[in-house]
């Protein structure tokens, strides 16, 4: 465990296991526990807002998912499974002696809050989804890293861009994909680095995939509280696509927001208070 104080109210902290670094920042002194888990292309510091709001009721542990952040991961492309995810957890939760604790992901993030969840049920008492990944895995994911030939098609279009730029021009003029998507994907695969990112995160978080009645019968039987928030406008996570989860639970909160991918987390500031007691 590596830790040094970046500043009185923030801590930064380490877990290591099987030779990768997994780093979370603590904040806030409250008497309940929440972890956090950001999107794509961004670190602890997208819930800065959030956890202002949130740091009295809670103590807020906010990871760099690995490829992100300052986490490391150093096992190639093997894939995380949910049993090192569930042995990472398992490190954190007793090193820092918690008995309960709240999950929040947004986008990317939502992956982990089900991975989460499915782990430790007993000890959840409150799952926030922001826009979550994960209730229905994208056809284009499954394609390019599932089928071991299509993987190393994927690669190569990561390494040659001009091959990716007429993959995507095609699939817009056909219909395949939305111009909304297309300038989503094209923000961050605009450098090597993202794009060395985007394949790596594709291709080692592929086994965190979810059976949506599974979850929601964990949810359900532990009486677990759950509140979805959406982007009315987001092209990326859908408000339909969220069915496949809420149609199946008993109870649940659930909010659609003024706003695209990119602005959920800011729109969910004013709900989470409400929703998080």
């Amino acid at each position: 465990m590596v830790s040094k104080f970046q500043n009185q109210n923030e801590l930064t902290e380490s877990i290591s296991y099987k030779g990768s670094k997994l780093v979370f920042h603590r904040y806030g002194q409250g008497e309940k526990n929440l972890l956090l888990f950001h999107g794509f292309g961004q670190d602890h510091q997208a819930f800065k807002k959030l956890e202002e709001h949130l740091q009295e009721d809670y103590t807020i542990y906010s990871f760099d998912i690995f490829f992100h952040g300052n986490s490391q991961w150093n096992n190639g492309e093997q894939p995380l499974g949910k049993g090192f995810w569930k042995a990472l957890l398992a490190e954190f939760i007793n090193q820092h002696h918690i008995e309960k604790f709240s999950v929040l992901g947004f986008s990317m993030g939502g992956k982990f809050a089900f991975a989460s969840l499915e782990a430790f049920p007993e000890k959840i008492e409150h799952i926030f989804l922001l826009a979550p990944d994960g209730i229905k895995t994208n056809f284009w994911y499954s394609l390019a890293t599932y089928p071991t030939a299509f993987r190393q098609l994927f690669k190569s279009m990561i390494n040659h861009p001009e091959r990716l730029n007429a993959v995507e021009k095609f699939a817009v003029r056909v219909g395949l994909i939305d111009k909304g998507i297309l300038r989503f994907v094209e923000s961050q695969m605009n450098t090597p680095e993202k794009r060395e990112r985007v394949y790596y995160a594709w291709v080692v978080f592929r086994h965190l995939k979810f059976n949506m009645k599974t979850i929601a019968n964990i949810i359900n039987s532990n009486k677990i509280n759950i509140t979805l928030i959406v982007g009315k406008y987001d092209k990326i996570i859908t408000v339909k696509n969220m069915d496949l989860l809420l149609n199946e639970l008993v109870d649940y909160k659930f909010e659609i927001v003024e706003t695209g991918h990119n602005g959920v987390i800011q729109e969910s500031v004013k709900f989470l208070g409400k929703f998080s007691s």
